[in-house]
């Protein structure tokens, strides 16, 4: 791979010291450039696009070694919204970024998570321009939390926190990922073998296809409360919408998924 051609692809350019302030921006351009997706699963094929945890963040852990970052890959389980059961073990790929010492945790690969790398050192809140983040040290395993939504002004004691998922800081090799990546890609108690998304950061909110759904998610309203329209399309708008909004240029047409999950 040429980092230089990555760089350009998320907005950047070289030279890209080792520093948190270039860390800092690679990890947002990142999330606002390439999209969260899945639909090679669908489509049988890989082009110039995005895609799930472990092409993401495998892509991205890669250019973060090749600019002197000190990276350690770390496995993940995600937390089912549905169940609340957690997934198996190497169901995501994340990151530790170590800089003068202080450890961060990096993640530009699971859809609507954090915006900016987050401390590692801290268990307080930590607010961002979409939401508030906490890390929550427990044991030998280390949970990332999101506030729930309306809850930013509330005391502490009062907050709810959101898992979304669970860590431990041992490292990992790439190959450890391996079953859980084909897992993902023809099991019915996938997400992603089960529904067809793809979904980009925004400055001010978020937009995901999920089969034949467009859900855009706007944060700054008058409300101050984030705002999620929804609209069903069909297929042929949906190849077009993922060229206007993502500009992802399919060279078949995709037949939207959206099937139930199968769970227990």
């Amino acid at each position: 791979m040429d980092v230089e051609k990555y760089l350009s692809r998320i907005g950047c350019s070289a030279p890209c010291s080792p520093t948190l302030k270039t860390l800092r921006h690679l990890h947002l351009n990142h999330l606002l450039t390439v999209p969260f997706e899945d639909l090679s699963i669908h489509m049988g094929e890989r082009k110039r696009r995005g895609g799930f945890c472990y092409e993401n963040n495998g892509l991205f852990s890669w250019l973060l070694s090749q600019l002197g970052f000190e990276v350690h890959i770390l496995a993940a389980q995600v937390k089912n919204r549905f169940t609340g059961a957690y997934g198996p073990p190497f169901d995501h790929f994340i990151m530790m970024v170590t800089l003068d010492g202080h450890r961060w945790l990096c993640d530009v690969g699971f859809g609507d998570g954090f915006q900016l790398p987050l401390s590692l050192e801290t268990d307080s809140p930590q607010r961002q321009s979409h939401g508030v983040y906490r890390l929550r040290a427990q044991d030998n395993l280390v949970f990332m939390e999101v506030q729930s939504r309306g809850d930013a002004v509330k005391p502490e004691e009062d907050t709810a926190w959101n898992a979304l998922y669970k860590f431990t800081l041992e490292p990992c090799q790439r190959e450890d990922f391996r079953a859980m990546c084909d897992y993902h890609q023809s099991s019915l108690s996938s997400i992603f073998f089960c529904k067809s998304l793809c979904s980009l950061l925004l400055p001010d909110g978020r937009i995901t296809i999920i089969g034949r759904k467009l859900i855009i998610t706007s944060l700054h309203t008058e409300e101050d409360q984030p705002v999620k329209t929804t609209t069903d399309f069909t297929d042929e708008e949906i190849t077009e919408l993922l060229k206007d909004k993502f500009r992802i240029m399919l060279p078949s047409p995709l037949t939207p998924k959206d099937v139930d999950i199968v769970t227990g």
